[in-house]
């Protein structure tokens, strides 16, 4: 019992120095070392052993996809190509309200995160256009929150089937299925998150009109007219609206249609890319370099939670924790969920947390008999709820780009990114045990 508190006591600690700003690459080791003491475990070796091999693991297999996804997403970023396809979204939805305009937002990350583009590279190819609309139309700039963590950390992210996303990709390595498996149970999820967050959404904006928020009183009047946020744009010519929606669609048809392997596609629209965008792209070398730097400091904090969740799994506590997840009366997919959901948590990361309980925990219910199909999308959903945290390493990084706090906006993440997951998924995991 006493293995389980001080997990308990681990995680409290890890949200409390993530909220103080404190790097995860500092904070997992420091808790990982907290784990080893209150448990009784060999230090040095279990840094060596546990720790490491998590950490080294996760580096070993996900790293080629980070690296090129990092690389794609910086050279539809420096060609102009996202910013034309938000350019286009933006119009074709329309701007005239600002209901719409958050809904614009979300559409506009989706497509992007959909089409394979990283996060890190969206929130930068979205904010010079977001600034100077919720300026315009006086819309309390906390409120970006709601439409772009909708947009990018809910349904492309877990439930599309299709989705590029690594926590679509991870469930494939351990369970031999495709980036389609169940598309059902991710179809069900991706229509009850979007319900709930378009409806909050508007709630949202309705409460801050209440409350008579404006755009000016929400933000810094020492910034500048575009609050900080600066348009690298202006003046530019930039590359042809349709062609810049090829290279998206190509990734998802070669993941999708013809089955080839995510490190082989994301390796082909980087050069259908730089092809398409030759001339647009200023100095290539910058952006190829820049590319694949961005990545190497996501997938470091990433797999540093797992290290921490590697040490985690060989404590007692853990062991008392996996017999309680597969002893839940009813379907083990629920226990699938539950325990997923709860690693994703307590790392802070979806991938993270995924990650782990693929390794630890994906034979053992496989052994059960479960369809690996809905295992994949059942796992692969539960990762993105609780990860979502105030500790979360993109939620802060995300709240900084945008110049906000939690105190600012964290509401908004928690309602879209934790509460409406979860609520979602509990259709979604009434249709895998009726169907599966």
């Amino acid at each position: 019992m006493w293995s389980l508190i001080s997990i308990g006591i681990s995680l409290i600690l890890l949200i409390t120095l993530a909220l103080r700003g404190f790097s995860i690459i500092i904070i997992a080791p420091v808790v990982s070392l907290f784990v080893m003491v209150t448990n009784g475990l060999p230090i040095l070796d279990t840094f060596q052993g546990a720790y490491m091999t998590g950490f080294i693991g996760y580096v070993q297999k996900y790293f080629l996809i980070f690296l090129f996804a990092a690389m794609f997403g910086k050279l539809m970023d420096d060609s102009g190509a996202a910013r034309q396809i938000a350019n286009l979204l933006l119009k074709l939805i329309g701007k005239n309200s600002k209901y719409k305009v958050l809904v614009a937002i979300m559409i506009i990350c989706a497509f992007l995160t959909y089409g394979g583009i990283s996060l890190f590279v969206v929130i930068f190819a979205v904010l010079p256009i977001a600034k100077p609309l919720f300026k315009e139309l006086d819309i309390p700039w906390h409120l970006f929150m709601a439409p772009f963590f909708t947009g990018i950390g809910t349904f492309t992210m877990t439930m599309l089937p299709g989705t590029p996303s690594v926590q679509n990709i991870i469930p494939t390595k351990y369970l031999d299925t495709t980036v389609t498996a169940a598309p059902l149970l991710g179809i069900i999820a991706t229509v009850f998150v979007l319900a709930i967050n378009l409806w909050y959404m508007k709630f949202a904006l309705k409460r801050s009109e209440q409350r008579n928020e404006t755009y000016a009183a929400m933000t810094n009047p020492d910034k500048d007219s575009d609050g900080g946020i600066k348009d690298h744009f202006e003046g530019r010519a930039l590359p042809n609206v349709w062609v810049s929606f090829i290279p998206p669609i190509a990734l998802l048809v070669l993941l999708n249609i013809f089955k080839v392997d995510i490190v082989y596609t994301l390796m082909a629209v980087v050069v259908l890319t730089v092809i398409l965008f030759w001339k647009h792209i200023a100095i290539k070398k910058n952006s190829i370099n820049d590319g694949a730097v961005s990545a190497v400091l996501p997938i470091i904090n990433t797999s540093a939670d797992v290290g921490y969740g590697s040490v985690i799994a060989i404590t007692a506590g853990f062991g008392i924790f996996s017999e309680v997840m597969t002893d839940i009366p009813g379907s083990p997919l629920i226990s699938l969920f539950l325990a997923t959901t709860a690693l994703a948590g307590i790392t802070g990361s979806s991938s993270g947390g995924l990650g782990i309980a693929m390794e630890a925990l994906s034979s053992t219910y496989l052994k059960l008999g479960l369809n690996p199909d809905a295992m994949h999308r059942v796992a692969a959903i539960a990762s993105g709820g609780l990860d979502s945290l105030p500790h979360n390493g993109a939620v802060i990084t995300i709240l900084v780009a945008s110049k906000l706090t939690h105190k600012d906006a964290y509401k908004h993440v928690f309602a879209t990114c934790v509460v409406a997951p979860l609520i979602a998924s509990i259709p979604m995991l009434i249709a895998a045990v009726l169907f599966y």
